[in-house]
């Protein structure tokens, strides 16, 4: 029996199959697969991470919620949203009983500590209330790329004071420390984890830290870039070239032109890419460090 067009895209309820006529036997076919005990969803379909969520949300209870990882991811974090053994994770509003299903991490969250949000047609808590449970298992530097995609400058999720209510609310409880900690080291209008890593980079090498995506103009006035990590006193522009930089043809002649006016009103450049890690990112780091020195940085 072919599936009605409604449970042929998408995950679905025994349930709800049942009711469209499919017969015990059709829902165990074996273009049909099992992601939750309970819930089937055709074979071909890319089970992703919003595929997976919306296929528990088809056993989920009134009282459950996506949170930690998963939250986040679905609010467009840079973190997998599912954990290494492909978790998802869902808590209960207490006093209700944990979740419990293969797939799933259970946790329980009190109702006054989280706002619970839609995303997508799925119930999940805010933002900032998954980078905050977040910081009992993640490493301080992770909670700053987190932070700083929250309040990045296109299409920031919150500001610079909302994290700070936050931080100050998690006082006493399980991460608060760490958050604390990576909370101060936070930026405001970031374009990219990419950008938040060579930052931290930079600083934890022992140099002075960067201004974020800062407006440089020539002697004359005249605006000729926004700079990712910008030394204006010493003429210093750090910059992280992303793949559309490689692959995208305008932009490649513009960036042309743009170093060229750079270079002509006294800027040195350094330029990082993907291929920088290991050795050869500690190698471009010297480099900015020779080139901040040679501007007139003290060295301290």
């Amino acid at each position: 029996m072919q599936l009605p067009e409604e449970l042929s895209s998408a995950a679905f309820s025994v349930r709800r199959g049942r009711k469209a006529g499919l017969s015990t036997g059709r829902l165990r076919g074996p273009d049909l697969v099992r992601p939750f005990h309970g819930v089937r969803v055709i074979a071909t379909v890319d089970l992703d991470l919003i595929a997976v969520c919306r296929a528990y949300a088809e056993r989920m209870r009134p009282c459950e919620v996506f949170t930690h990882r998963t939250a986040a991811a679905l609010h467009g974090l840079p973190v997998r949203g599912m954990r290494p053994d492909g978790e998802i994770d869902v808590a209960a509003i207490a006093p209700k009983g944990l979740p419990r299903a293969h797939g799933v991490r259970g946790h329980r969250v009190k109702a006054d500590l989280v706002s619970i949000e839609e995303v997508d047609g799925l119930r999940v808590i805010s933002a900032i209330d998954a980078w905050c449970q977040l910081a009992a298992e993640l490493t301080e530097r992770t909670l700053v790329v987190l932070g700083d995609a929250l309040v990045r400058r296109q299409g920031p999720i919150a500001t610079i004071e909302a994290l700070r209510r936050a931080v100050e609310g998690m006082a006493g409880r399980r991460g608060a420390r760490r958050l604390a900690r990576a909370f101060a080291r936070v930026r405001a209008n970031t374009d990219s984890p990419q950008e938040t890593w060579l930052r931290l980079d930079l600083v934890d090498a022992g140099l002075p830290e960067p201004a974020v995506n800062v407006t440089i103009h020539d002697a004359t006035g005249k605006q000729i870039a926004i700079g990712d990590l910008v030394y204006l006193e010493w003429r210093v522009l750090v910059e992280y070239d992303g793949e559309q930089h490689r692959e995208d043809r305008a932009q490649y002649a513009r960036d042309v032109e743009r170093l060229d006016d750079l270079a002509r009103a006294g800027w040195r450049v350094i330029r990082f890419n993907a291929t920088h890690t290991g050795p050869r990112r500690i190698l471009a780091i010297a480099r900015v460090r020779e080139a901040l020195l040679a501007a007139g940085w003290a060295g301290h």
